[in-house]
């Protein structure tokens, strides 16, 4: 439920406080789940969904493409199970929305859902990259997690430190401990890997650029990478030595026959490459100057031309770390900018920074964050989440069942109350439905166009995250997307810093946007919203000596209402 709908049930229920009671025959609706076969669905393939359901007799569907409605689908409910199917065109990229009743016998409505699906070619056309980082022997429920990671429609997931060790990726024998002692199975890798394919997942194997274990180090005390008074280069407490990544250097080739037995032994999909931000530069065994920020690029496209070679479709991903450097990874032969966000990139509109820069730099690869926030703040992650999706990125943070990443070792993840979950689901149904808006196909323009919008009342310019509203602007094919995020009344404007209370809802914003082209028509959505469905929009056309103009207003803003403007013509 949105906070503005709250605050207008909570008015009513003021008025009703002297002792109105709920009828006696009013009961809460059932739960509906609803479990999409696959995290995505390819060209050609039928899109399957289970919907469970503790009452009903039947359930019925609809499905939507943006404000079209293209399909209706229906399905007996047998044991409080039905299955739903329908073939999609084979247009792709594309998202849906899927809006499901539950009618009892006589036909009338008992309970509803919403979800979303999309059509794509490749989970790297829109990159929801989760994480799994439990793979203790015994594991049994890769069936469960996967399903989970499906109804958030993850498409990718990142094995965090699945690994034997980082100079030794494969385990001698199984089961293994890793370097710092826990308990793992290659099985538990292995069977979670088969369930992520059997609904469309990737699963990418985590590594590390210049990590080795001192152990290694010392049987290869010259591969290393060595600081300027000749002393190796240690991360962590001697956790790991860092080791030298330059083409051609005996740590390099050694970690690229690394890749190739994992490629050759698992199914793993590709390469996630890890680095720590530091250092940035160093010395050779010879003593020769060693700039990470150009050896980088060079071995990314050595692995990347190794996945390519090993498995069709495979994908290559490298970490940014701090966003560096991402002048140099970003035009590199990887799939995406992968990003891990720290300071100085503290405001919340630094996220949408970074995006744009990325975006650019890599050409329009997709783009993934890493902002690690804890789950029980929830103003900081429905916010940060706005930022990022309006910007058409995504955002590295679920996967194991129930978790949401709260720190860099991917272990420590938080868990989320079943309230943050069906917030986050709900927000990743958005995503996943309005993509054609806000993500694949479009590209920023909020520089050129976020001034044309203004909010009667309320600020939308400035650079900082707080009290204003954000204005954050995609453009498509004859379309706009204004994404407005809400700052408004927020102690402060960092996504790294506790919010204790979130934006101060708006309601009946009066808009004013200049255009250059007639408007054909505006709707708007939100993933804050009882209803993710879009709504059109009534508007008025005018002009000033300016330009043209419409005028219109958006009844609810809680922390972030997508505006989108078609424009005629389609151009």
């Amino acid at each position: 439920m949105t906070r503005c709908l709250t605050i207008l049930l909570g008015f009513v229920i003021l008025l009703s406080a002297g002792g109105l009671a709920m009828p006696a025959h009013a009961q809460p609706a059932p739960t509906v789940t609803i479990q999409p076969g696959k995290a995505f669905f390819r060209p050609g393939e039928p899109a399957t969904f289970e919907i469970l359901a503790p009452e009903g007799a039947r359930v019925e569907a609809t499905v939507t493409h943006l404000l079209d409605a293209v399909a209706t689908l229906d399905a007996l409910l047998e044991d409080g199970r039905a299955v739903l199917r329908w073939q999609p065109p084979a247009e792709a990229p594309r998202g849906y929305g899927l809006a499901v009743r539950v009618l009892d016998a006589a036909g009338a409505e008992i309970a509803a859902a919403e979800s979303a699906f999309d059509v794509l070619e490749s989970w790297l056309q829109a990159p929801r990259y989760g994480f799994l980082s439990e793979f203790q022997p015994g594991r049994d429920d890769a069936e469960a997690t996967i399903a989970w990671a499906a109804r958030y429609h993850l498409n990718g997931l990142q094995f965090y430190d699945w690994q034997y060790r980082h100079e030794q990726l494969l385990p001698p024998a199984d089961p293994y401990a890793d370097l710092l002692g826990r308990r793992m199975s290659l099985a538990t890798v292995t069977a979670l890997i088969d369930a992520a394919h059997a609904r469309n997942i990737a699963a990418m194997p985590y590594t590390a650029i210049y990590g080795a274990s001192p152990a290694f180090y010392r049987q290869h005390p010259d591969w290393a990478l060595f600081q300027a008074d000749g002393v190796p280069f240690v991360f962590g407490d001697n956790f790991l030595m860092i080791m030298d990544p330059s083409p051609g250097s005996p740590w390099a080739e050694h970690l690229l026959d690394q890749f190739a037995q994992v490629l050759d032994q698992t199914a793993f999909d590709g390469i996630h490459l890890d680095q720590y931000g530091a250092p940035k530069a160093g010395r050779n065994q010879a003593g020769e100057p060693v700039d990470l920020a150009e050896v980088f690029p060079a071995f990314i496209n050595a692995s990347a031309a190794l996945v390519r070679e090993k498995r069709a479709g495979g994908a290559m991903i490298f970490n940014a770390v701090g966003n560096w450097p991402v002048e140099t990874v970003a035009p590199s032969d990887q799939d995406a900018v992968y990003i891990e966000v720290w300071p100085p990139y503290r405001d919340f509109l630094d996220l949408h920074r970074i995006i744009v820069q990325a975006q650019d730099l890599g050409d329009g690869k997709p783009v993934i964050i890493a902002a690690y926030i804890h789950p029980n703040n929830a103003h900081n992650v429905r916010l940060a989440n706005a930022v990022i999706f309006a910007s058409g990125a995504y955002h590295l943070e679920l996967g194991e069942p129930g978790a949401m990443l709260a720190d860099p070792y991917f272990p420590k993840f938080g868990q989320m109350n079943e309230a943050m979950q069906a917030i986050t689901q709900r927000a990743y149904d958005f995503l996943v439905r309005y993509e054609e808006v806000l993500g694949v196909g479009t590209r920023d323009a909020t520089e050129a166009r976020a001034g044309s919008l203004t909010i009667e009342g309320v600020r939308t310019d400035g650079t900082l995250s707080k009290n204003r509203v954000a204005v954050i602007v995609r453009q498509g094919p004859g379309r706009e997307t204004f994404s407005l995020v809400n700052f408004m009344g927020l102690a402060h404007g960092k996504w790294l810093e506790t919010l204790f209370q979130g934006p101060e809802p708006r309601r009946d914003l009066a808009v004013m946007l200049r255009v250059d082209r007639p408007v054909a028509r505006v709707w708007l959505a939100s993933p804050d919203a009882d209803s993710i469905a879009p709504q059109p929009v009534v508007f008025e056309t005018g002009e000033d000596e300016t330009g043209a103009l419409i005028r219109f207003t958006v009844p609810c803003l809680d922390y972030w209402t997508m505006v989108v403007v078609d424009y005629e013509g389609g151009e």
